[in-house]
């Protein structure tokens, strides 16, 4: 999969290329932590930190289990997302989505809708027709998944810590694409 436009090109990597792009998804992850969004990190979350999270996915890529889609844009990485299969045996329909990063230097030009979009696209080509994810409540990110038609199931109170370490509500959304 990949999809060029002028501001950006999407693409899913396979596992030597995820490799090979480790520390640009260390940056934008870093970036996006930097900027507030509660994607599991703390403030003062480093690059080496960072490296080692992207790592531990490759693996769950090598095997076919794990989608990562990046935007880039001048030869940079500039936003991610991950599809990841659920692996129980009475769930092969479904597919969590995370990781939904866009660097603050490409926000509000509708990378994250595009990405979204491509999350969807690749979960339905590998047969997964539920989506769900979860997303700090009242975040930006809460805002898009509502936007893009996504369905909200409900808030947890005090679900993780915010990345200034305040508890912080989780929102958990749902999505069924294409025919069950």
């Amino acid at each position: 999969m990949t999809e060029t436009r002028p501001d950006a090109t999407l693409r899913s990597l396979s596992h030597a290329e995820a490799e090979a792009a480790l520390a640009g998804l260390a940056e934008v992850l870093v970036d996006a932590v930097e900027h507030g969004a509660s994607v599991n990190f703390l403030a003062g979350f480093r690059h080496d930190e960072a490296i080692a999270f992207w790592r531990g996915q490759l693996p769950a890529i090598a095997e076919g289990k794990r989608a990562l889609i990046v935007a880039e844009a001048g030869g940079k990485v500039v936003g991610t997302v991950v599809v990841t299969h659920a692996h129980q045996p009475n769930q092969p329909h479904r597919a969590d989505v995370g990781k939904m990063l866009v660097h603050s230097s490409m926000r509000r030009r509708g990378l994250g809708r595009r990405l979204l979009a491509a999350a969807e696209a690749e979960a339905l080509a590998s047969g997964r027709t539920l989506l769900v994810l979860d997303t700090e409540t009242d975040s930006a990110g809460h805002r898009l998944y509502a936007a893009c038609g996504w369905i909200e199931v409900g808030t947890i109170p005090g679900f993780a810590l915010s990345t200034t370490g305040e508890p912080s509500g989780a929102t958990i959304f749902y999505k069924r694409i294409g025919s069950d």
